[in-house]
């Protein structure tokens, strides 16, 4: 839809807001307050997308690792302080890189070159869940063939996903992996959130949750705990892609595995482990 320019400076002036609660809180205002809108805004991102890295990972960690130590997993399959001090350490020289994509979003919306709305009030809430679903869907569309390509065209894998995948045992893996990627694959695999605006209306701080929501989404599918909830994508279906390269390439649900026939499900995978283990006895 066309947008007028006062209509824009909405969604300015959210972005301009979202900036001065997270930087007025952690930085003296003389380090930002200076900067062009598009560097506060990327600031912002930074910091709060490190701030969310930290905090879900060290909660998740410290809950299935020590409060619930031989409860979800066993102690060998806990991994090292120094593997996930290295996943820290990848994910750390990524993320000025991976909160870049959000700002250029946030200033395409500004530029109205999107199907972003700014009020939740100007569509009815049929057509705002709706068109919540709807993005999902493109989403998981387009991570699931994203990431399956990573995989299938060599010189990517090799020179940018391969980077993730050198944790590929159970004892290895951590919620802190979740955002352990080559830098432009971590951007590659977040691209379909920004090419779902230009074609589902979608109001414009729900898409910057949604999108800040892969964060503790992708620690939760890390963290090598089956859940067992259908049709959820959990991390008993993603251990699976980690250690087989070829199954399990989707994000929130099984259902684009199930179609395009790489599903290979954990409950399936253990019964066959025991026969072959039985066969053996």
């Amino acid at each position: 839809m066309a947008m007028d320019n006062e209509y824009l400076m909405q969604f300015v002036e959210e972005t301009s807001f979202y900036n001065r609660i997270v930087l007025s809180h952690l930085l003296p205002s003389n380090l930002w307050e200076h900067l062009p809108h598009f560097l506060q805004t990327w600031l912002r991102n930074y910091l709060a997308g490190n701030l969310l890295y930290f905090i879900s990972g060290f909660l998740w960690c410290f809950y299935i690792y020590y409060l619930k130590l031989n409860v979800y997993l066993p102690q060998d399959a806990i991994p090292t302080r120094k593997a996930m001090f290295l996943q820290i350490h990848v994910a750390m020289k990524a993320m000025p890189c991976y909160t870049l994509l959000p700002t250029v979003s946030e200033c395409m919306i500004e530029s109205g070159w999107t199907r972003c709305y700014s009020r939740v009030g100007e569509v009815s809430w049929v057509l705002y869940i709706v068109s919540i679903a709807t993005y999902l869907v493109l989403v998981e569309f387009g991570i699931y063939w994203m990431h399956r390509e990573l995989h299938d065209i060599k010189p990517l894998y090799k020179y940018l996903h391969a980077t993730h995948h050198i944790y590929n045992k159970q004892n290895t893996l951590s919620p802190f992996a979740g955002l352990a990627f080559h830098p432009l694959d971590g951007i590659l695999q977040a691209v379909p959130h920004v090419v779902a605006l230009f074609i589902v209306p979608i109001h414009f701080t729900t898409h910057l949750g949604l999108l800040f929501l892969e964060a503790i989404w992708t620690a939760n599918i890390h963290d090598c705990i089956h859940g067992n909830i259908w049709p959820v994508m959990g991390a008993g279906y993603h251990t699976i892609h980690h250690t087989t390269y070829k199954h399990n390439y989707g994000h929130y649900t099984i259902w684009m595995d199930w179609m395009f026939g790489s599903l290979r499900d954990p409950i399936l995978e253990e019964f066959g482990n025991n026969d072959i283990t039985k066969k053996a006895d």
